[in-house]
């Protein structure tokens, strides 16, 4: 491992910044088989930050292929209690997380996608009342990446292996902003800039955001009363201050999923269970998709709006800059961590009970009274452009100009 001081400058935002473990606090690190290396920087830093344990869960996509074509459909989704009792054991102890993205945008393409979709769902179904742990922040949670040659190799596939692996690994760096002496510090501000844009937001109030690109976008989105925009880092309801996302450029809200109306199309491709699904549209009526078509991956597509209720409508809008640093890199990641900081972007499926007012304390009929969206899945994607406007419309029907050429006018 080449460069090992940004990598360890790197483990060391993530657990001080990232999941900001607390002493005596137990750690999960969930990562790739062959990232050991990384895996044992990320456990040194966690143990001297005053973590009492530090569990690793490795991840190998062979074998998760493997399942999928080979292991009979209906054992694939029975989910062991043995599972859910480890993950409620966890969170009992006050565990935090940490996941590591670096697998190969293409790690599924061989598998049999419609049993990993059923798989899933299953364990979401089974663990649906332990997912608020991390949903509504109770417990500290990172998602950051590092290279592969896998990964490497599909962002640059003109590239050489090392070539490819040098540039995808000095973007990573770029984007995680640990370029500089001090990443934390350099956190610290970008963090301050996205809460005051969601204050910004926040003081609007607005009824609906209208959005319009050059691709053909034409989309009003009706927002929750007592909506809040959030961006940057996250707090636990014990006060702990925790980043969840390294890179991260977005605020985001909770539609209200019965007033979503017009069309917009994806700007970049969207992965889901592994199947690439590439230049879609979707067509909402009174919150929920009436119409849809890709060029590539529509069944895929059509499995995800028709995963349930809840997945035909929308859980989050996001606003991104077009100009930032994740979109000036030029480059398409095809992985959603990155990909979704380098544009505007939606996601079909649950929303986050923080982006209302007393949302952590909410019900299921609570959530249904006040139109946010429940599903068993949250999948983003992308509509930003170059070009995009995006408007918000107040209850009095005034409308005020938030993007234009696809960044901020504040």
């Amino acid at each position: 491992m080449k460069n090992i001081e940004k990598y360890q400058k790197l483990a060391q935002l993530i657990v001080k910044r990232g999941v900001n473990v607390q002493k005596g606090q137990p750690v999960l690190i969930r990562i790739a088989v062959d990232q050991y290396e990384f895996a044992r920087m990320l456990t040194k830093e966690a143990y001297k930050a005053g973590a009492s344990t530090v569990e690793i869960d490795y991840r190998d996509t062979n074998l998760v292929v493997c399942r999928s074509l080979y292991e009979d459909e209906e054992t694939l989704c029975n989910i062991p209690d043995w599972q859910y009792d480890r993950e409620k054991y966890r969170q009992s102890k006050g565990i935090c997380s940490i996941g590591i993205v670096s697998s190969s945008p293409d790690a599924y393409k061989d598998a049999d996608n419609t049993k990993m979709t059923k798989m899933n769902i299953a364990y979401s179904k089974k663990t649906k009342d332990l997912q608020p742990y991390f949903m509504n922040n109770i417990g500290q949670w990172c998602v950051a990446g590092i290279p592969s040659i896998e990964w490497a190799k599909v962002v640059f596939p003109e590239l050489d292996d090392q070539e490819a692996f040098d540039k995808l690994e000095e973007a990573i760096f770029k984007v995680s902003r640990i370029d500089d002496n001090d990443p934390i510090d350099n956190w610290v501000k970008h963090d301050e800039t996205l809460a005051n844009n969601a204050k910004k937001m926040n003081e609007y109030q607005f009824d609906k955001m209208h959005f319009v690109s050059e691709l053909g976008t034409d989309l009003y989105v009706g927002l929750v009363k007592n909506h809040k925009w959030v961006g940057g880092n996250g707090i636990t309801n014990g006060g702990i201050l925790f980043d969840p996302n390294i890179p991260t450029e977005e605020i985001f809200c909770m539609p209200d999923n019965t007033d979503i109306n017009g069309i917009v199309y994806a700007s970049k491709p969207l992965l889901f269970s592994g199947d690439r699904i590439e230049d879609f549209y979707l067509v909402f009526k009174d919150g929920k998709v009436v119409d849809y078509d890709a060029k590539k991956g529509k069944e895929s597509l059509k499995a995800l709006i028709e995963t349930d209720e809840g997945s035909s409508s929308l859980g989050e809008v996001a606003l991104v800059p077009y100009d930032s640093p994740v979109s000036d890199t030029g480059i398409l990641f095809s992985d959603t961590l990155y990909d979704e900081n380098a544009a505007c972007h939606l996601a079909l499926g649950a929303c986050y009970p923080e982006n209302i007012e007393g949302g952590y304390d909410m019900n299921d009929d609570d959530f249904k009274v006040h139109h946010c969206n429940d599903s068993a899945v949250h999948e983003d994607f992308m509509f930003g452009t170059r070009e995009l406007s995006a408007d918000g419309i107040t209850k009095d029907g005034e409308i005020i100009p938030i993007f234009r050429h696809g960044n901020f006018i504040f």
